[in-house]
Parts: C-alpha cells; sequence; structure tokens
C-alpha cells in the first residue's frame, strides 16, 4: 500500500464524526508510526481549520524518560509546529517497570486527558504489523473469538472516540513515508529487547511465510466476528423481559442452560448498559457465574450492579 495524505483525507473526511473544526489529539511515543500519523493529521487539521494537541506520555519507567519526552516535545515543536504536551502517569497509579502496564498507564493518561480538555477524539499510530503481534499473543493467552479480532480501527472509551487510520497500513509503508517526508523519529530500546513477549512474537512473525499465514489467519477470524455477535444478541433477546435505564430482568431458566461463555458476554452486555465504563473483569464475572449456579443464590453485587434472583426472573439493577 501506498501510504500518503489522499489515503488519510480520504479516510477521514467520509467519517461522519468531527465537528466543524475539530480539536483532536495524537498520541506520540517519538517512534516511525506515531510521528507518521501526527504528521499526516497536522495537514488534515489544517485543512479542516481545527487544531491537532500531540499527547506525550512520560511514563518514568526508564532513566532518561524525561529527556526522551522532551526530545520527542522539540522534535514535533521545531519540525512539525505542532502543539505538544507532556503528560505524566497520576501519582496514585502504581507503575510497573513492563511493556503492559506502561501501554495501559499511557493509554488512560491520554484519555483522562481528552476528556479534561474536551476533546472527543484520539488518534493512535497502531498499524497492521500491531495487529497481528496483538492477535497472535491473544492466540497464545487462549483469548475468545472477539479478543483474537484485536485493534480496532474506531473505538469508543470513556466517551472518546478512538482512531487508528492505519491500523491495514504495513510498517515498510509507514518507514517509506517517513524517509519521503524526511521525518525523524526515536527508536524504542524497549522494542528489541526480546525479554518481553511483544518483541519475541515480532520476530517470530519476521520468518519466512509465518506472517503471511498468520495474517490470513486473522482475516479469516475477523469475518466470523460480525456473525458471532449476532448470535449473542439473538440468544439475549430469547431471555430478555424488561428493559429500564436502571434496571433489566432477564428469564433465569434458559439463561442458566447457556454456555458458560455464552453466559459471560450476556452478563458484559447487561453491565455495560447500565454502566457504559464499567469494566470488570471476566474472573469477577465467573466468581459471579458460580455464585449464580448455585441452588440457594439469591443476590449477588458485581461492581456496583446488584443482581437478584427472584422466582424465575433474574434483576439486575444499580447500586
Amino acid at each position: 500500500m501506498n501510504l500518503n495524505q489522499l489515503y488519510l483525507n480520504s479516510y477521514l473526511d467520509n467519517l461522519i464524526c468531527f465537528e466543524k473544526k475539530p480539536h483532536i489529539a495524537v498520541g506520540v511515543s517519538g517512534g516511525p508510526d506515531s510521528m507518521c500519523i501526527t504528521h499526516l493529521l497536522n495537514r488534515w487539521i489544517k485543512l479542516k481549520k481545527g487544531k491537532l494537541s500531540a499527547l506525550v506520555f512520560d511514563h518514568g519507567i526508564r532513566n532518561n524518560s524525561k529527556e526522551e519526552s522532551l526530545q520527542v516535545r522539540e522534535m514535533l515543536t521545531k519540525i512539525l509546529k505542532t502543539e505538544a504536551i507532556i503528560i505524566k502517569p497520576n501519582k496514585n497509579t502504581l507503575i510497573k517497570k513492563n511493556m503492559s502496564s506502561a501501554r495501559t498507564n499511557r493509554f488512560e493518561g491520554l484519555i483522562n486527558f481528552c476528556n479534561k480538555n474536551n476533546i472527543s477524539h484520539l488518534f493512535l499510530g497502531h498499524h497492521i504489523d500491531d495487529n497481528l503481534e496483538t492477535f497472535l499473543i491473544r492466540k497464545i493467552n487462549g483469548s475468545n473469538l472477539e479478543g483474537l479480532g484485536s485493534i480496532d480501527k474506531i473505538a469508543y472509551y470513556k466517551n472518546i472516540q478512538i482512531l487508528r487510520p492505519l491500523i491495514e497500513v504495513n510498517k515498510t509503508s509507514i518507514l517509506k513515508y517517513n524517509q519521503k517526508n524526511k521525518i525523524n523519529y526515536l527508536n524504542d530500546p524497549s522494542n528489541t529487547d526480546v525479554n518481553y513477549t511483544r518483541v519475541k512474537v515480532r520476530n517470530f512473525l519476521k520468518k519466512k511465510n509465518i506472517k503471511k499465514t498468520v495474517k490470513e489467519d486473522f482475516y479469516n477470524l475477523k469475518k466470523q466476528i460480525p456473525s458471532y455477535k449476532k448470535m449473542i444478541w439473538e440468544l439475549f433477546l430469547t431471555i430478555l423481559c424488561d428493559v429500564k435505564s436502571h434496571k433489566i430482568k432477564i428469564r433465569f431458566d434458559k439463561f442458566i442452560k447457556f454456555d458458560r461463555l455464552i453466559i459471560e458476554k450476556h452478563i458484559l452486555l447487561v453491565l455495560k448498559y447500565l454502566n457504559k465504563n464499567n469494566l470488570t473483569k471476566s474472573s469477577k464475572i465467573n466468581i459471579f457465574i458460580d455464585s449464580l449456579k448455585n441452588p440457594n443464590f439469591k443476590i449477588f453485587n458485581l461492581s456496583g450492579v446488584i443482581i437478584e434472583k427472584k422466582t424465575n426472573s433474574l434483576f439486575f439493577s444499580l447500586k
């Protein structure tokens, strides 16, 4: 794929989700992917007469993290003439010195900044190679079908729209774009540290024919996800009795006979309906399912949602 400005402009202009003169944000690590998407967005936002905030997250897990963040900010302000803001993690947040925790804390930091500054759109520079790595890691960890779908092009989290326009673009195209447009970037040393699972997976995908096979497997699975989601909803409608803004009633006898994975998916649907920011872990839901299968089950508090059984009905309501 030939990555250019037309590619991004065409994609974004076809989305009916931006306000007039939009204020958008982009997460920038200083690597080739984030510098590329920032360069593209900087040109697009000027056409829209909007504003771009480039967010640099100083995770603080390496001795030179502060210097790296300042270097990235300087690159952005001098080369791209883009507003660059350095964000630091919440002092109350425990930061573990591993790649997964660093990614999570960075993402939460970017989301919190957007919410505090009334920015509705957050852009990230993920590409197809990132998606294949995520797919393989989740497959190794035994993820379910939806999880194997990996990174979405557009997602929503805590009222923020997350956009990844480069998710179908490969790394080679990004590097070629940077070279053509003389875009400088930093190389994160953790990207070559084989102590990290993602780096091991990345190296595995470089082997002959492996990447092609994994890519085919990934896209074949992606095709199945819409049908899978439709099935989940159709089954849910067979047990749904009543819906209110703060309460949902379902039929217990049919619900409890479903496969455990289906039960878990239905519980997630209800939790997200009652609280759109609900992030209840699978382990907690499975503890509830075990309790639910007990003949003496009466009531359970699952992440602030009260679940109560009355005769053949199961009621979910906010605490």
